[in-house]
C-alpha cells in the first residue's frame, strides 16, 4: 500500500513521476496477468459449444489493445481528479506474481471439473441459510464461494480472466460516486457495496472517501473474512452476511450503493427480486452504480467473446442476463437509469431513486 503521506492529493495527480509509476505498475499487472492468462490458455483443453457463437472470437491483439484503452481511461480518470492512484499500485502486481503457483495448482482442479462438467459439488446442510442456487462452484472454482481459500484466490482468478483489467473496470464506478458525493459531508452520507465478495472494491472506496460509512454485505462468511482482511486499514466499515435479494436491512438505509459483478450470477427472479431489494435499501434521491459483464450488442466485437464464456466456465444464469432488460427491471423497481457506459468487457450503469 502507497503511504499517504506518498500519494498526491486527488487535484494534482499529472506530474511526470505519478504518470511514470502509473505507467510501470500497469506493465507490471498486464505481465503477470495476461503471462497467466496465456498460461491457462496452453494448459487447458478445447472449449466446445451446443450453441453458436453470434460473432467470430475476437483475437488477442484486440484484447490487449482494448486492456490498453481500459488502462489509459484509468490514467485519465486519475488526472481528472476523479479518484486516486491505486492504493497498492506496487503491491498488487507482486502479490499476484506470488499467488501464480497456488493459482496454477487450482486451475489443474478446475480444468478437471470442467472437463467431467462437475457444476453442483456442495452439499447443503440441514437448515442451512443459503438458497439453492448459491450452492453450486461458480467458474467450476473450487467450493464455490463457500471457503477461505476460494475466498483467498478469487481475486487473482478473475484477474487473470481479464487479463489485468479487473481493477480498472471495477474503479469506473468510482466516477459517477464521486459526483454524487461532491458537496455532501462523507460522515454524513451513507454506502453500501452488496455482494461485495472479497471487499476489492470498497478498498478503493474507503482510500478515497476515507471519513465515508460503509457496510459490506456478502452472503459468504468466508468472502466477508476476507473482506474484513482486505479493509484492516480504514475504519467506518459495517459487514453484514445477507443474501441480496432479503438483506433484513432498514429501508432507506443508504444514499448511494454499488453492486459489483453480481447480476449475471443470479437467476432471471432472483434479479429482479435483488432489484427490488436494492431500490427499497435506497433513499429517497439515492444513486445506485451497477457493474457487470458486457450484453449482447454493448459492444458487438465481443458478442463471440460472451458466447464462449458460459461454454468455458459454469455460468448456469449467464445466458439468460446476456439479453435480459436489466433497465425494465431497475424501472419496475423504481430506479430510472441515468447512463449505461462500457468499460473493456464490463458495462457500468448509473440509476436513481425518485426523490
Amino acid at each position: 500500500m502507497i503511504s499517504k503521506a506518498l500519494q498526491p492529493k486527488l487535484s494534482n495527480m499529472a506530474s511526470p513521476l505519478t504518470r511514470a509509476a502509473y505507467a510501470a505498475s500497469q506493465t507490471a499487472r498486464l505481465g503477470v496477468y495476461w503471462g497467466q492468462y496465456l498460461l491457462t490458455a496452453r494448459m487447458t483443453g478445447k472449449v466446445t459449444s451446443k450453441t453458436p457463437y453470434r460473432a467470430p472470437l475476437p483475437k488477442r491483439e484486440r484484447l490487449l489493445k482494448d486492456i490498453r484503452r481500459l488502462f489509459e481511461r484509468d490514467w485519465d480518470n486519475i488526472q481528472a481528479g476523479h479518484y486516486r492512484l491505486p492504493h497498492d499500485l506496487v503491491s498488487q502486481p507482486l502479490r499476484g506474481l506470488g499467488l501464480a503457483p497456488r493459482y496454477i495448482e487450482d486451475m489443474r482442479r478446475v480444468e478437471r471439473r470442467r472437463l467431467e462438467r462437475q457444476v453442483k459439488e456442495l452439499p447443503e446442510a440441514p437448515g442451512t441459510r443459503y438458497p439453492a442456487y448459491y450452492l453450486q462452484n461458480f467458474h467450476y472454482q473450487t467450493d464455490g464461494y463457500l471457503s477461505r481459500e476460494s475466498a483467498r484466490l478469487y481475486d487473482h482468478q478473475v484477474e487473470v480472466l481479464f487479463g489485468g483489467g479487473a481493477d480498472a473496470m471495477r474503479r469506473q464506478a468510482l466516477v459517477p460516486l464521486g459526483r454524487f458525493l461532491k458537496g455532501r459531508r462523507q460522515a454524513e452520507t451513507h454506502f453500501a457495496d452488496i455482494a461485495c465478495g472479497t471487499g476489492r472494491f470498497l478498498t478503493f472506496v474507503k482510500d478515497n472517501y476515507p471519513r465515508l460509512p460503509v457496510t459490506a454485505l456478502d452472503l459468504s462468511p468466508d468472502y466477508l473474512d476476507e473482506a474484513r482482511r482486505n479493509l484492516a486499514p480504514w475504519r467506518g466499515v459495517t459487514f453484514v452476511e445477507a443474501a441480496a435479494e432479503k438483506t433484513g436491512l432498514p429501508e432507506a438505509a443508504f444514499d448511494a450503493m454499488t453492486c459489483i459483478y453480481l447480476f449475471h450470477e443470479i437467476p432471471p427472479k432472483v434479479r429482479r427480486l435483488v432489484a427490488r431489494e436494492l431500490a427499497r435499501l435506497l433513499a429517497p434521491g439515492g444513486l445506485l452504480i451497477v457493474v457487470d459483464s458486457l450484453q449482447y450488442g454493448d459492444n458487438p466485437n465481443y458478442d463471440g467473446l460472451l458466447d464462449f464464456f458460459p461454454a468455458a466456465f459454469h455460468e448456469p444464469y449467464f445466458r439468460s442476463y446476456l439479453d435480459c432488460d436489466l433497465e425494465g427491471i431497475f424501472a419496475a423497481a423504481g430506479l430510472a437509469t441515468e447512463a449505461v457506459e462500457t468499460a473493456y468487457l464490463s458495462r457500468v450503469m448509473t440509476l436513481r431513486k425518485a426523490s
